[in-house]
């Protein structure tokens, strides 16, 4: 087995995008990892390597801040012996370090406990295809070039308006990635992808009445990028905003969650209805198949084969094939988030969801066009708009909600002035079901997309 390893100069290489390792190596190094653990009498095998590298700068008040550049590479492997299962990683690749990897898995397997759902995924599970998403888009930035662009987006925060009086600092970010995976149900894939952005954290005001803020920019392609401009002057408005902040008196009131903040919402959901939460019967959406858990009006899409998606797939991290479908339909739900392993826990089939949840959509049948967030604000009436969560406190076991928030107090579908340190309380159950519409103001956070949200009641603690 001791072939040598294909040298860098090959057709495959990708010098220019920064890469060390092209993927005939990886290749090279994942089946001699695997055909390693069968000579030691591996009953099943997988291994993935993979590398990322990237720069990320940080700039302050029109100074450069930080350059960081990161690079990491990884070899892990997962011995089966029979339902047993062994686990170890490596960041050198040297033979003599996969052969040490790989007896430190099939050892960990040697002594583990029997699990009787431990294993590959399924034959038929397994992705045959893999279409080409568009995900990698390397952008070739020196750290002169990035510092600029931070420098930019910093002081359009600051010329913004004089009552920006001070800065968190701006950065930009540049990251890329690739790998290859393989295990012996006869899976083998990987893909390159990238991620770049860029933020900026200004502060209005002075003394005790200081406010600050942030926005950032996150796509694939840098070309998608915002401009530095457009970030800058959007989170200066944002902290302006916020200037003069009061606390308010305790209340029930209907409540709006601006679009970035609503993906949190969505995110409650998924975390509510994934493999680990229900075989453990750690939520209060057990066994919520085919139950109405949402309004007629609400669906949620899932879509793993969106061209540049964040959250975009052809397969899942066991190699299972990716689908689009419908979780939610008419507020029913019609699917869970489960690997192989959670679905063989709860006697189902896997949704192709190891490792998370894929482009997910929350939407509303009764959303109109003209549904922007001024008519998301005359809907709301007199109520709480937030647009800052902050704490961690949803217990999934019995849904109770309540975190610390800022936003504006709304009368009459205006809003009259900003507020802070408020918490906002309620249970999942009841504010899925008061949904009462969503805004066209569709946003993306990470891979969630959502309007603006109004649920119809929650408890608001002031002062």
């Amino acid at each position: 087995m001791h072939h040598t390893p294909p040298t860098s100069a090959s057709s495959h290489a990708h010098p220019a995008h920064g890469f060390s390792h092209t993927r005939q190596q990886f290749e090279y190094l994942v089946d001699y990892a695997i055909a390693h653990a069968k000579k030691l009498g591996a009953s099943d095998v997988g291994a993935e390597a993979s590398e990322g590298c990237g720069l990320s700068v940080s700039v302050r008040k029109g100074e450069l801040e930080n350059v960081e550049r990161n690079r990491d590479k990884s070899l892990g492997v997962t011995v089966y012996l029979g339902n047993r299962r062994g686990n170890a990683s490596t960041s050198d690749f040297s033979e003599a370090a996969l052969e040490r990897t790989v007896q430190a898995a099939y050892d960990i397997a040697r002594f583990t406990a029997e699990d009787p759902v431990a294993g590959l995924p399924d034959a038929q599970d397994i992705a045959k295809t893999q279409p080409d998403l568009d995900l990698f888009h390397p952008w070739l930035i020196t750290s002169e070039q990035a510092a600029q662009i931070a420098l930019r987006c910093e002081a359009a925060a600051l010329k913004a308006d004089k009552r920006i009086t001070n800065s968190e600092g701006a950065g930009v970010s540049a990251q890329q990635s690739h790998f290859f995976s393989a295990h012996t149900h006869g899976f083998r894939g990987g893909y390159a992808s990238s991620r770049h952005s860029m933020s900026v954290a200004p502060i209005a005001g002075k003394g005790d009445g200081m406010q600050r803020d942030a926005w950032y920019s996150s796509m694939r392609s840098a070309d998608e990028l915002s401009s530095p401009e457009e970030v800058g002057r959007f989170a200066a408005e944002r902290a302006l905003s916020r200037l003069k902040s009061r606390k308010i008196a305790t209340v029930q009131c209907p409540v709006l969650f601006d679009a970035p903040v609503a993906a949190g919402l969505l995110g409650g959901f998924v975390q509510a209805v994934s493999g680990g939460a229900l075989y453990r019967k750690s939520t209060f959406l057990l066994d919520s198949l085919g139950k109405t858990v949402f309004p007629k009006h609400i669906d949620i899409l899932e879509d793993p084969h969106v061209l540049r998606g964040k959250g975009s797939s052809p397969f899942d991290e066991e190699g299972v094939t990716t689908r689009a479908r419908r979780v939610v339909d008419g507020g029913r739900v019609e699917g869970y988030f489960l690997s192989t392993y959670s679905a063989r826990k709860l006697g189902m089939q896997t949704t192709g969801n190891a490792g998370g949840s894929h482009n997910l959509v929350m939407q509303s049948r009764l959303t109109k066009a003209s549904d922007d967030l001024d008519a998301m604000l005359r809907r709301l009436g007199t109520g709480l708009f937030v647009i800052e969560l902050m704490g961690q406190g949803v217990n999934y076991v019995t849904g109770d909600y309540s975190r610390g928030a800022s936003g504006f107090w709304v009368e009459k579908g205006r809003i009259v002035y900003p507020v802070h340190e408020i918490t906002i309380a309620g249970n999942l159950k009841d504010m899925f079901q008061g949904i009462q519409a969503i805004g066209s103001d569709a946003y993306t956070t990470g891979a969630k997309t959502v309007g603006s949200v109004l649920v119809d009641r929650m408890q608001v603690a002031g002062s």
